[in-house]
């Protein structure tokens, strides 16, 4: 299963609409099924308290993945604090041979270029699988983007797991 998260605080970001979008590219090249979105911002305080079982849900879904697409907004030149929340609930090791796409955002290419360096560290962090490249997208980029993750998928070179 392709599971879709997106790291934006913020409900009905442009950034989770990004991440269903290559999510849904992905799961029309490699197989049928559709994806599983995890939004940070519908788990809300639920990721600060121990045992949520939305939380624990989540978790699991990146966990059993077949493919990850780990989406998120350039925040203070990194990934959102409340993206690494989640991900800090993984274990060691948490993502080991999963294949990850990594997806951001920001208002400029050297912002978008180094979030995207962050985000790749913690995921291989995580022994995730990462999948070359990643995709960097600018503030200007987003009002063409449908062509753009075409064009993203198309030349991709996957191996799912499971």
């Amino acid at each position: 299963m392709i599971v879709v998260v997106s790291g934006n605080p913020r409900p009905g970001s442009r950034t989770r609409h990004l991440a269903d979008a290559v999510g849904a590219a992905l799961a029309e090249r490699i197989g049928p099924e559709k994806p599983r979105t995890v939004d940070v911002a519908e788990l809300g305080v639920g990721l600060l308290q121990p045992g949520d079982a939305a939380v624990a849900e989540a978790v699991a879904a990146l966990r059993g993945a077949s493919l990850l697409v780990v989406a998120t907004p350039t925040y203070k030149g990194s990934y959102t604090g409340v993206l690494k929340v989640l991900i800090d609930q993984l274990p060691a090791e948490g993502l080991r041979d999963i294949p990850a796409v990594t997806v951001v955002t920001a208002g400029v290419r050297p912002q978008a270029e180094a979030a995207e360096r962050h985000l790749r560290e913690l995921l291989g962090e995580l022994k995730a699988a990462l999948v070359e490249p990643g995709l960097a997208v600018t503030e200007e980029e987003l009002a063409d983007i449908d062509a753009t993750i075409a064009g993203y998928v198309r030349g991709l070179a996957l191996q799912g797991r499971g």
